[in-house]
């Protein structure tokens, strides 16, 4: 502790201890009346930070976080080589990733990782967006708050203008149609401009339409898609352009049996989630053998009852069976020598792909299996990529889980290709389901900031201060975009604005690779109202939660014995205390 002054006082039969430093998160309270006895209220080594310092402390964390990201936005945007504690590199410019794998310790900026892992998880698109465009809402709400504004209505005119941003992103949308393949391969190509792929861009969109209507459903009168019926299997090899679309599923395992037959062609698959081996029994038995008579008939009995479990299978019909659990040696065996493929160790999640792939059904016992719980699929086959053997289930009976084989020269190549087409497979999705788009390049923010400031004048007050500053965060795409393609940014950002006052069409934005100022929706530049919806929402939000914290208190755990633990001794002994 820091002792300033140490005071006897006539009335009092305790020493006073003024304390002014506040290093040891110690609050004094008044002499009188309290004798003057100091009241520990946080523990030994908390920091604190009050007022404007703990907001500038916040906003800076936050800002340097958006900033680490900036650089990767857009077709021009540059990757990024993230080196983790044990050596494994990742090398990419999604967003998701980046923060992910970004050690941040700064609670603020932690709060922007939450922002892009919220993007991710909600749309699957727009991460970098939405964290550039958070940084830039705190940029500007520090020159508000320099100006005396109070965060309060800085917080309250966010809140105003995203509402209406949303509103009115939602009337400029474009309607598309579920039959619209080409504007929704456009959608899927515009989500991998900016990624490492973007020589196989059409490939990789046309997949990823073709596997996202292929699982879409309807459901109470609405297109709804899962994407987690979408396997997606990596295997580094061959090229991208070699990267393939199963409707069916492919397992990473290979057939039990040496025996077995490697293709089935009309195949009828079962599915087990039981094991095809002898029972144990569930409680303690012992078995007394005397003489190896008896032996022989019990490994006989055991023998019969494998068969017995093989015949019951044949008799349904089958001639591939998935098991989610082991299989005996015995009734591999018997299985192979009937020409039945046998697969053991499946995973859960690959055996429920499998039943919705082939319309077969998984059973608790082999004593359950039956022809109606039996799949179709026209063909399987074992076939060998590299060192590993892998299971193809082609052609299922109207497949609602599909599989994507990626492809690519090495590791990195496929681990980027797969982060891409995650994204590809999001955005389709997304633009599936609602049925609305936007253009890109920039035009929805540059044409949001011209009618947010109208809106701001037509609020008023000191809000309108703060609507008008949402406005000009949201000119950080465009401007960013033109940055990271070698374009002066303020010349673009007078072009961009200047259009949109006087032509005709709100789809103005940059293309990067002229240079020039052009209609997006005619560029083909297509997103879904969704990525750009939710960017509003997630990056307002945090902005708004950062605003709002006026005090930090961080406590941090001290060792024992070394000041504040158990055998802490005051300096100057207890006397002086």
């Amino acid at each position: 502790m820091k002792v300033v002054k140490r005071v006897n006082l006539k009335k009092s039969r305790f020493p006073i201890v003024f304390d002014f430093g506040f290093k040891r998160g110690m609050i004094e309270m008044s002499a009188q009346g309290t004798q003057g006895v100091p009241v520990l209220i946080l523990k030994e080594g908390t920091g604190r930070s009050t007022g404007k310092e703990a907001q500038r402390n916040n906003i800076t964390a936050a800002k340097v976080v958006a900033e680490t990201v900036r650089s990767t936005l857009g077709p021009r945007g540059m990757d990024k080589m993230l080196v983790s504690s044990i050596g494994d590199v990742t090398i990419t410019n999604d967003g998701a990733t980046i923060m992910k794998e970004l050690d941040v310790q700064h609670p603020a900026a932690k709060m922007l990782v939450e922002v892009s892992k919220t993007q991710d998880n909600e749309v699957g698109d727009g991460t970098t967006t939405a964290v550039i465009l958070s940084g830039e809402l705190l940029q500007k709400a520090e020159k508000l708050l320099d100006k005396d504004v109070h965060p309060t209505v800085i917080v309250d005119g966010y809140q105003k203008a995203a509402e209406k941003a949303i509103e009115i992103l939602d009337k400029l949308s474009i309607p598309i149609a579920e039959k619209d393949d080409v504007i929704l391969r456009q959608v899927a190509t515009t989500s991998m401009y900016s990624k490492g792929i973007a020589v196989a861009k059409e490939h990789f969109a046309d997949i990823a339409v073709k596997a996202v209507k292929q699982v879409a459903e309807k459901t109470d009168g609405k297109l709804k898609a899962d994407i987690d019926l979408i396997k997606i299997l990596k295997k580094h090899g061959k090229s991208l352009e070699e990267t393939e679309l199963v409707k069916g599923i492919v397992i990473d395992k290979e057939l039990a049996h040496a025996q077995m037959p490697k293709t089935i062609t009309g195949a009828r698959i079962a599915l087990l989630n039981a094991k095809l081996e002898v029972e144990k029994t569930e409680f303690d038995a012992k078995i007394n053998i005397n003489n190896p008579d008896q032996m022989h008939l019990f490994i006989e009995e055991e023998e019969k009852m494998l068969v017995d479990m093989v015949n019951q299978i044949e008799k349904t019909g089958a001639n591939i069976v998935f098991s989610e659990k082991g299989i005996d040696d015995v009734a591999l065996h018997y299985l192979a020598k009937k020409g039945i493929g046998a697969v053991k160790n499946v995973s859960s999640g690959d055996l429920e792909k499998l039943s919705k792939a082939t319309g077969a059904r998984v059973v608790a016992s082999v004593k359950d299996l039956a022809k109606d719980s039996l799949g179709e699929a026209k063909s399987i086959e074992e076939a060998k990529i590299g060192d590993d053997k892998l299971l193809y289930v082609r052609d299922a009976k109207n497949p609602k889980a599909v599989t994507i084989v990626i492809r690519g020269g090495t590791e990195h190549v496929v681990d980027e290709a797969d982060r891409s087409l995650h994204d590809a497979l999001c955005v389709v999705r997304n633009a599936l389901e609602d049925g609305k788009i936007v253009a890109g390049g920039g035009a929805p923010e540059a044409e949001l900031a011209k009618r947010l400031r109208e809106y701001a004048v037509k609020v008023g007050g000191r809000e309108q201060l703060a609507i008008e500053a949402f406005a000009e965060s949201l000119e950080i795409v465009p401007t960013t975009l033109a940055e990271n393609a070698g374009l002066d940014p303020i010349d673009v950002l007078v072009e961009l604005r200047s259009k949109h006052e006087r032509a005709g069409s709100p789809w103005f934005g940059i293309d990067v690779f002229s240079g020039d100022v052009k209609d997006m929706r005619k560029q083909n530049v297509l997103e879904p109202l969704r990525v750009k919806q939710q960017v509003i929402k997630s990056a307002s939000e945090a902005a708004s939660m950062i605003l709002r914290i006026d005090d930090v208190i961080a406590s941090k755990g001290v060792d024992k014995g070394a000041g504040g633990g158990k055998d802490f001794k005051p300096p100057g002994g207890d006397e002086d205390f």
